[in-house]
């Protein structure tokens, strides 16, 4: 049972030694929260190289490059609500310490990877140790702020997520130029030696004083859903074919099981979960417009990604500082979105920054191969702020809903529903990518050899690498090649457009708008509470 708003806020519950300290603690939340989502960025970079004969890569195909970056998302994903959970029960410091120093041995571990199986091994390590840092981090965050600063601390929070996704290419590009390609994971030792110190020094521990009863078969049933469903997206956009068997068996078991993880949850007198919580409308609008932004997100930083180095010529260094404007909006306007939320409601903040990530990602229909890189970096520069209106806004509306007893559990929510969004956008809009790529292209690989020719429909680089191989004779090849993925990348920026749309409709249908200030002492301002959970007895996760 949640205390009422004004009472927490009345009654500061944070220690004065933790007060004093808070934004130092945040510095080292941001830090240990920087390697985790750095990481994923910095791999895709370096895929090429990793592909490439020892000794300057593992000779890695592409099915194993692929299992390399999706081995450390399925186990991320599929552990995040257990671990949230297990934060509350048995400390967040303790979680938090376990996840980096289990991340930590992992890169060691994959730095050295003398094959690409064992590089998949040690990635999906990494991935349970990441699974156990991310929701510890917004979680501990709740516990050393007081209500009224917590919107600023989630916006630098948030801020920082952004942040790492854009420097991420910058940072393997750098290592890449200058060392082997094990350099990628084992930079990320000295760092995890560095924030081990700092937390332990730092950040204090808290949890549930009274957790309740554990509910094994809840957790056990989360995961296996999770992991299913999460096998099945990334599988159908591997194939590209979501009516594959393997896809459809797993996605609908995945389904299925979290079906039946929902309907234990209603009637088990102690829940892992309160699904009754989800009948909330602004609750539930928070996570869907959580999960929808990544969607949009994940799905253009993909097509992006093959825009500015297959298309325009660029190198992942290069491509990596054209995501300098995104990280720099993220940095500038998510810790001060609290103040249009004040001003203006979380609903009028929400949908405005939706319609923003919207406009930029349409802007994708108009690109060519030589528009200019000024206008490209202001599209980066209005999807960041967009993104920095939303992510602000419904976080702070999920994690202010739960008492902080149960911060890890909401840090959880929050995460997985962010994680299975990114993997379907990839999935999907990489599908949809691929597909119109391939009717474009098949009309002009005539001249391809006819062994060669279902491996150059693959992908735009699967053809520039056929069409160079031929020499002359491909330079017609590659230039129908930019144009076919030109017209893809133009149909998958509309669908990850209407996307943003529709989590713009749906965060102005059902969050709530700015509400009058109560007057008294103790009370707090409506405004900066965006979900309006100013009522006693709530519900909250268990």
């Amino acid at each position: 049972m949640s205390m009422p708003s004004g009472a927490r806020a009345a009654a500061p519950r944070v220690p004065e030694a933790v007060h004093r300290r808070r934004w130092a603690i945040l510095v080292v939340l941001m830090f240990s929260l920087l390697i985790v989502v750095l990481d994923n960025s910095i791999l895709n970079v370096a895929v090429k190289t990793i592909a490439s004969p020892a000794p300057s890569g593992l000779g890695a195909t592409q099915s194993q490059l692929e299992w390399a970056i999706n081995a450390y998302t399925l186990v991320f994903a599929g552990l995040l609500f257990t671990a949230g959970l297990l934060g509350d029960r048995i400390g967040r410091k303790k979680v938090l310490l376990f996840g980096i120093l289990l991340f930590g041995a992992g890169s060691a571990l994959a730095a050295m990877s003398g094959s690409p199986a064992q590089l998949i091994t040690w990635r999906a390590l990494m991935g349970f140790g990441a699974a156990f840092v991310m929701p510890a981090t917004l979680a501990v965050l709740m516990n050393v702020f007081e209500r009224e600063e917590q919107p600023r601390a989630i916006g630098v929070w948030a801020g920082s997520v952004g942040v790492a996704i854009a420097i991420g290419p910058i940072t393997g590009g750098l290592l890449l130029e200058h060392f082997w390609w094990g350099s990628i994971f084992l930079v990320n030792v000295p760092v995890v030696i560095v924030a081990l110190i700092a937390m332990a020094l730092l950040v204090p521990d808290s949890k549930d004083p009274n957790p309740g009863r554990t509910d094994p078969l809840g957790v056990l049933l989360s995961i296996v859903g999770l992991v299913l469903l999460v096998y099945g997206i990334i599988r159908g956009g591997q194939l590209g074919d979501f009516a594959d068997p393997v896809v459809l068996a797993s996605s609908i078991g995945g389904l299925l099981v979290l079906a039946g993880f929902v309907r234990y949850e209603k009637r088990s007198s102690h829940p892992a979960l309160d699904i009754g919580y989800f009948k909330d409308p602004a609750f539930a609008a928070a996570v869907a417009a959580i999960a929808l932004i990544f969607f949009a997100l994940m799905g253009v930083t993909f097509f992006s990604a093959f825009y500015m180095q297959s298309v325009r010529g660029w190198s992942a260094l290069q491509a990596g500082v054209m995501l300098l404007p995104l990280a720099a909006s993220q940095m500038i306007f998510a810790p001060r979105a609290r103040l249009l939320v004040d001003r203006f409601g979380a609903r009028a903040t929400c949908t405005g920054g939706m319609l923003l990530v919207a406009v930029g990602l349409s802007s994708f229909i108009l690109f060519d191969a030589t528009t200019p890189v000024w206008v490209l970096c202001l599209l980066f520069f209005v999807q960041g702020t967009g993104m920095a209106h939303v992510m602000t806004p419904v976080t702070v509306s999920v994690m202010q809903s739960l008492p902080r007893e149960k911060a890890g559990s909401g840090s959880a929510i929050n995460n997985t529903f962010r994680q299975v969004g990114g993997a379907l956008g990839v999935a999907v809009l990489g599908s949809v990518l691929s597909a119109v790529y391939r009717h474009g292209i098949e009309d002009h690989l005539g001249a391809v050899p006819p062994a060669a020719r279902d491996a150059a429909g693959e992908s735009i680089e699967a053809t520039l690498g056929i069409a160079d191989r031929m020499g002359p004779a491909g330079a017609s090849l590659a230039a129908s090649a930019d144009d076919a993925f030109l017209k893809a990348m133009h149909v998958t920026a509309a669908g990850s457009a209407t996307v943003a749309l529709l989590g713009a409709l749906v965060v102005l249908l059902f969050l709530p708008g700015k509400r009058a200030a109560p007057s008294g002492p103790g009370a707090v301002d409506g405004a900066t509470d965006p979900v309006g959970d100013n009522r006693p007895g709530g519900r909250a996760v268990r």
